[in-house]
């Protein structure tokens, strides 16, 4: 029989580390905990084909539309500059998500329910209703970008598209009754269009790339430039994204990978080396939309790109290829349906994790859709399209200014070893999370005082 993780202030002994939550009915998605079989013997690398999947679910996230927009004005605006905020962003990420890797595998529960299980009722709440607010800022931006692509490739007016992407709760219904690796399957079906999309792009754009090398070098004008520094949270905000530490805690638990001290430590290793690989694929798109914007844009003299449709449109005299805009509308159109994947099993995650509501995953997508649909109609239909890119690159930074709220109990848990045990978190990698989370905190008070109080 397994025993209960301990509370917060309790005084159980560090050996607890050798047992681990059993599944239970209580946040498991819908069934999914332990769906998929690990391979038994053999080499580890015929172990890591079996963890390969989750990872590029969660780096979905990280080339959402909202993305496309933040790096289409970074690139446009500064050239090859912020290459090397995209860049530490990443890292960031790479490690937050193996802490939440760490925290799923080692106690068997994700960073919602553990939030629900270990901190006081007054700090939950809130903390569920920032994730919901990131949830809802995550769709927000797969609604207008997924709307902006079927207007761009089939000429849908943008209101009608707003509506019509309310409708992908079918799709998602449909590969969750197929089982999770199906899910993981297209997924990746997606990522390979995205990729060769904008592979062929970037050829046609040819880039200076001794420039593209010195964008990777930090420059400290980001802290100083008001506008740097809003787009530079806006690039934070669309790659270490709260929402998806949530997601990677849960769904890393879809692996039958065993109760064991040994088999659990051997699942963390592999489940890692999947995310990382899978952070370093997102982070070459996100550095490609970067990239392709700063060859074409920046190098021409337009400033000031900072709408998915007008990116769409400059493209073909810019590049001198008819077929460049329309890989671009199917990049993004592939990016909406995937980020719609990710953020409805996002949403479930937190709503069963918080709170322990288990709604019908059609009712939850609804819901979720509901409240991303409202604004984006609002502001399609009042601003237009020049009104949906600057509500796309808001988003964003919502999106950073949530993530404390996500980072700051993701980083305790997985440091304390009256709940993981001999699983803890490394001190090293404890260190540098807490320099993450505080990173990100400075940032987001400086973008607070510029912008608020300034």
């Amino acid at each position: 029989m397994i025993e209960p993780l301990p509370r917060s202030g309790s005084r159980q002994p560090a050996a607890l580390s050798a047992a681990v939550a059993t599944p239970s009915a209580d946040g498991d998605l819908g069934g999914l905990r332990g769906t998929v079989a690990i391979r038994g013997g053999g080499s580890k690398l015929r172990r890591l084909v079996s963890f390969l999947g989750p990872g590029y679910l969660v780096a979905v996230g990280y080339m959402d539309p909202g993305n496309w927009a933040t790096s289409l004005a970074a690139g446009s605006r500064f050239g090859y500059g912020l290459l090397f905020v995209a860049f530490l962003a990443n890292l960031m990420a790479i490690v937050l998500q193996a802490l939440a890797i760490r925290l799923g595998i080692a106690s068997g529960r994700d960073l919602a329910r553990a939030c629900r299980e270990f901190l006081p009722r007054g700090v939950n709440i809130p903390l569920w209703l920032m994730a919901e607010v990131a949830i809802i800022a995550t769709d927000l931006a797969e609604v207008i970008g997924t709307a902006i692509g079927l207007q761009l490739l089939f000429g849908i007016p943008l209101a009608w598209g707003v509506l019509i992407t309310s409708l992908d709760v079918v799709m998602v219904l449909a590969l969750q009754h197929f089982g999770f690796r199906k899910i993981e399957a297209f997924i990746i079906a997606m990522l390979a269009v995205i990729t060769l999309s904008f592979g062929a792009q970037i050829l046609m754009a040819d880039p200076d790339w001794g420039a593209v090398a010195r964008g990777f070098i930090p420059d400290a004008t980001v802290l100083t430039d008001p506008d740097r520094l809003y787009l530079a949270l806006g690039i934070l905000g669309a790659t270490v994204m709260p929402h998806n530490l949530y997601l990677h805690s849960a769904i890393v638990q879809t692996r039958a990978y065993g109760p064991s001290l040994d088999q659990r430590r051997e699942a963390i290793n592999l489940a890692t080396i999947d995310s990382t690989l899978a952070l370093i694929f997102a982070l070459g798109i996100n550095a490609s939309i970067l990239i392709l914007a700063a060859a074409t844009f920046h190098a021409s003299g337009r400033l000031d790109v900072t709408e998915l449709g007008e990116a769409h449109g400059l493209l073909m005299p810019l590049l001198g290829a008819s077929v460049a805009p329309s890989l671009f509308a199917i990049a993004l159109i592939a990016c909406g349906l995937n980020s719609t994947v990710t953020a409805t099993l996002a949403g479930q995650t937190v709503m069963e994790g918080f709170v322990q509501l288990r709604f019908q995953p059609w009712i939850r997508r609804l819901v979720t859709r509901a409240l991303a649909i409202v604004p984006a109609a609002a502001v399609t239909i009042i601003a237009g399209e020049h009104g949906t890119a600057s509500l796309l690159i808001l988003s964003q930074v919502i999106l950073s200014l949530q993530l404390p709220f996500a980072v700051l109990p993701l980083v305790w848990f997985t440091a304390d070893r009256r709940r993981l045990g001999t699983l803890t978190a490394p001190r090293w990698l404890t260190a540098i999370a807490v320099v993450i989370a505080a990173v990100i905190i400075a940032l987001n008070g400086m973008l607070t005082w510029t912008y608020v109080v300034g």
